[in-house]
């Protein structure tokens, strides 16, 4: 059975036990947080097995680090390299999430995918860029954890759509999400854990 908590150490294990053009470049996660696994294990929808959905959020996670900033459990500073395995990682979680039979999570974390891309397409400022990709995060980790609200799929629309507000609706979703499950807690670790902060630009 995975443990919710160790998935970054379990991870990095079964990436080193591959023995692939990756397994070299893998290190121990340290002290880094899966908050947002966490999150995404936390919630009714994944209450059948919440160590599988966080290590299917911190794997697209590293992914996602990989193509956008420095990895937790995959390290090197060859670009081409993180490219790669951040596409391998995306496709590796999303497999694992679909394996469960779960589509609406796999459309949540292609969702994710896609939106993210257009965050760091390069065209916004870097301190509105983090904030969205984190309030993004938050968002769809929460969803994952309890379902998508109206409310989600309106702030996910207004984040594709270019709208300057759309942090705010971001983590307003999020909020309302955990408030109704009962997952407050668990919102606010996971946003500690990628240092998520609403303050204003």
């Amino acid at each position: 059975m995975i443990v919710p908590d160790d998935v970054l150490r379990l991870l990095a294990a079964s990436l080193r036990d591959e023995d692939s053009v990756i397994s070299r470049h893998v290190a121990e996660p340290g002290g880094a947080a899966p908050g947002l696994g966490l999150l995404a294990a936390a919630g009714g929808r994944a209450a059948a097995a919440p160590g599988e959905y966080s290590l299917v959020v911190e794997s697209v996670r590293e992914g996602y680090l990989l193509h956008y900033g420095r990895g937790r459990v995959v390290s090197g500073e060859d670009p081409d390299l993180a490219l790669l395995a951040g596409d391998y990682l995306y496709a590796r979680g999303l497999e694992r999430l679909a394996a469960l039979g779960d589509l609406e999570a796999v459309r949540e974390l292609s969702d994710l995918i896609s939106l993210a891309a257009q965050v760091h397409d390069g065209s916004r400022p870097p301190e509105r860029t983090a904030r969205e990709a984190s309030a993004l995060w938050l968002a769809c980790a929460a969803a994952i954890s309890a379902g998508a609200s109206a409310r989600h799929q309106r702030a996910k629309a207004g984040l594709r759509s270019g709208s300057s507000d759309a942090a705010e609706a971001l983590w307003a979703a999020a909020s309302a999400t955990a408030a109704q499950a009962g997952l407050e807690d668990e919102l606010g670790r996971a946003a500690d854990a990628i240092d998520f902060r609403l303050d204003p630009l």
